[in-house]
């Protein structure tokens, strides 16, 4: 695990803007969680793409089936296919996160309209760039998802699972405690329980369990290969970057709403 630890010292800087990121002051109103939301299902949403871009490459999903080159990994993303998909939400019925965090956006009354509209677009088979444009969607949050597709279309399952782990499975513990810190004292939190669920899961299984597991994805998946070990870091940087300005851009809408409402 030395190259990992390696990776994971060179983006500490990274993860401390993102651990630290004044994003976190702005979710006091139940209508800042709102906004946040809004913008953040892409982000919940394109994630289940990474994951079964993973699942492709390192599992059989054609048929005949043959068997996987590395039932290890197979395994592993398989398990959190099972969760990510079909969770148990906190009434103890099966469904995803992306339903679940559908479900805290209605509960809190945020606007789901748009992404609805914009995977309605998707299945009818338009790509990424028109599906957005019906919908008007804003560039940041659109360039975060351009960001996830162009990684899962260079076909290269090392770049795919540095996204996933170190952009994603790695660091969405250490938002999601920034988000819910102080949870006790935001107003109007009886508002949005559905959410607090959906992030305590994702620190629970992300922290626990899938975390660890991606990073000795990664280590199978690059081996003594330096030149993949260096491509990984470079991804992960890019992921977390993304992520950096898409937080950026969640907070400034926040400011501006703030002050139009005084």
């Amino acid at each position: 695990m030395e190259q990992t630890t390696r990776i994971e010292k060179r983006l500490a800087p990274m993860r401390k803007a993102l651990t630290e990121h004044r994003l976190y002051e702005h979710l006091q109103r139940v209508e800042d969680i709102r906004s946040f939301m809004e913008s953040h299902v892409f982000a919940v949403w394109d994630f289940m793409s990474l994951l079964k871009a993973l699942q492709q490459l390192l599992t059989t999903t054609t048929t005949p089936w043959v068997p996987s080159a590395n039932p290890q990994l197979a395994r592993f993303i398989n398990e959190i296919v099972l969760e990510e998909e079909s969770d148990v939400n906190e009434e103890g019925e099966p469904q995803s996160h992306f339903e679940m965090y559908l479900s805290a956006m209605e509960q809190i009354g945020a606007n789901t309209e748009f992404i609805h509209q914009f995977i309605d677009q998707i299945k009818l088979g338009k790509d990424i760039e028109t599906a957005a444009q019906s919908i008007d969607l804003d560039p940041a949050v659109l360039k975060f998802v351009q960001f996830t597709f162009a990684t899962i279309n260079s076909g290269e399952a090392h770049k795919i699972a540095a996204a996933f782990t170190f952009g994603r499975e790695d660091v969405i513990p250490d938002m999601f405690l920034a988000i819910i810190k102080d949870e006790a004292q935001k107003v109007g939190r009886d508002q949005y329980t559905k959410l607090s669920y959906y992030l305590k899961r994702h620190i629970e299984l992300d922290g626990d369990e899938h975390g660890p597991l991606a990073l000795r994805m990664i280590a199978a998946l690059c081996g003594e290969d330096q030149q993949k070990w260096e491509e990984v870091a470079q991804t992960a940087e890019a992921a977390l970057a993304h992520r950096i300005g898409l937080w950026d851009y969640i907070a400034n809408s926040i400011s501006e709403q703030s002050l139009a409402a005084v």
